[in-house]
């Protein structure tokens, strides 16, 4: 007999427990959602954003009408899920909200401007897509970010937990594709968000040396001898347009050609999209709730603040109380079913009892059936005659013999004088 295979159900389950490792656990992963006002720009928005954070977010998420930010909460600790971005529509304008699950904080922006990343790509003269580069997490670089202010360190640190932290000592450099630049401007307090490639190229190698080393076909057209192809001093493209200070020593070997380590190689950005221009407007201290600690537009004097807080404090204690009632009303239909649970236990019981009886006066019953049946043989064999009906007839259970006949006459009814008198009249 051939070898049993294991079917493709088996051997994906298979692959999915072999990723389950604990770096893939512990990194950071993302729930993308709109919500608003509905339009096609805020849904290829949502797209674009997902394809910022793969491969650690939900890049094929449905999400309904019908679902609450609850229902997405609920869910999130089961795919380790640590942060959730959330683009909303309304009449004034777009906004982002980042939020820390599962207790906050709640950052929200709003969105100035934006670009989606295809328009951004049909831009770019060269452009650079490819699938391979979104097989791991981003580079993530701020600029500008340490300013005063308790926003402006709070802002740093929640995009910096949206993505994987980096281990410089056993970083493999072939990973990183892809980076993320986000800038603040100090005076107009916007945050420019900028999505790249990231290409590395060998430095120092003339045009036709630099197309052999990449493995790609040269054309020697215009050549007599292939030595006039590899001595000829026109500069690669990298010479002629990187900027010096673009140049790095590779600490390692790179998975593309050229590449070698200790070698000098440029570092180019290609941009993927999408771009957004961002302006933070409040700062919540729980998740889409809370306390606001910081706000743009708004600000408050302290007793404003403390009469918001004891309102917020009223809140929590009703919340609690309805909470603890609704508990006992609980307990008590949980009380309430194990008591009928234990009465039809017994009725079961008693039940099972009046059958174990039931079963026992029907054996009765037969025993002695069959006993008056053998009394009679017995005495047909020794006497030769039949019995009488009466002789081993028994009664059990107090019920009558079959054939018991009573010993007085049931009387008629005696009819009243009225009655006769209509009867004899009738006869006549």
């Amino acid at each position: 007999m051939g070898r049993h295979k294991k079917g493709r159900c088996v051997r994906k389950n298979k692959q999915i427990d072999n990723l389950e490792k604990e770096e893939y656990v512990k990194a950071p992963h993302s729930f993308v959602i709109h919500r608003g006002l509905p339009g096609e720009h805020i849904i290829e928005l949502t797209k674009d954003f997902r394809r910022v954070m793969e491969p650690f977010t939900a890049s094929e998420l449905k999400e309904r009408k019908r679902n609450t930010i609850k229902d997405f909460i609920s869910v999130a600790g089961v795919f380790h899920v640590t942060n959730m971005s959330i683009f909303t529509k309304t009449e004034l304008g777009m906004y982002l909200k980042l939020c820390r699950v599962p207790r906050g904080p709640t950052l929200t922006f709003k969105i100035h401007n934006f670009a989606l990343a295809r328009d951004v790509i049909s831009t770019m003269k060269k452009q650079l897509v490819f699938d391979e580069a979104f097989k791991h997490s981003p580079l993530i670089i701020l600029n500008k970010f340490s300013g005063e202010g308790m926003q402006l360190k709070l802002m740093a640190t929640m995009f910096q937990n949206m993505f994987p932290t980096i281990n410089l000592a056993t970083v493999n450099l072939s990973n990183l594709r892809r980076c993320v630049c986000i800038n603040y401007d100090l005076e107009t307090k916007l945050i420019d968000f900028r999505h790249y490639a990231i290409k590395v190229v060998p430095v120092g190698l003339s045009k036709g040396v630099k197309k052999l080393v990449q493995a790609k076909i040269p054309n020697l057209a215009r050549c007599e001898d292939f030595s006039d192809f590899m001595t000829k001093p026109t500069l690669s493209e990298s010479e002629a347009e990187d900027d010096p200070s673009s140049h790095v020593t590779l600490p390692q070997k790179l998975s593309s050609r050229g590449n070698h380590e200790q070698s000098t190689s440029a570092i180019r950005l290609y941009e993927l999209g999408p771009r957004l221009t961002l302006q933070l407007i409040k700062v919540e201290d729980g998740l889409l709730d809370g306390e606001v600690l910081y706000h743009e537009l708004i600000s408050k004097t302290e007793e404003e603040k403390l009469l918001i807080q004891k309102k917020r404090e009223k809140k929590r204690k009703l919340k609690e109380k309805r909470k603890k009632i609704q508990e006992e009303n609980k307990k008590k239909k949980e009380d309430k079913k194990q008591e009928l649970k234990q009465k039809s236990l017994e009725g079961i019981k008693k039940k099972k009892e009046n059958d174990i009886l039931m079963q026992k006066y029907a054996k009765e019953s037969a025993e002695a059936t069959n006993q008056e049946d053998d009394d009679a043989q017995y005495y047909r064999e020794e006497v030769g005659e039949e019995p009488d009906k009466e002789l081993f007839q028994s009664t059990v259970g107090n019920k009558r013999p079959r054939s018991f006949a009573p010993r007085y006459k049931t009387k008629k009814m005696k009819l009243s004088t009225d009655k006769v008198k209509k009867k004899e009249f009738k006869k006549k």
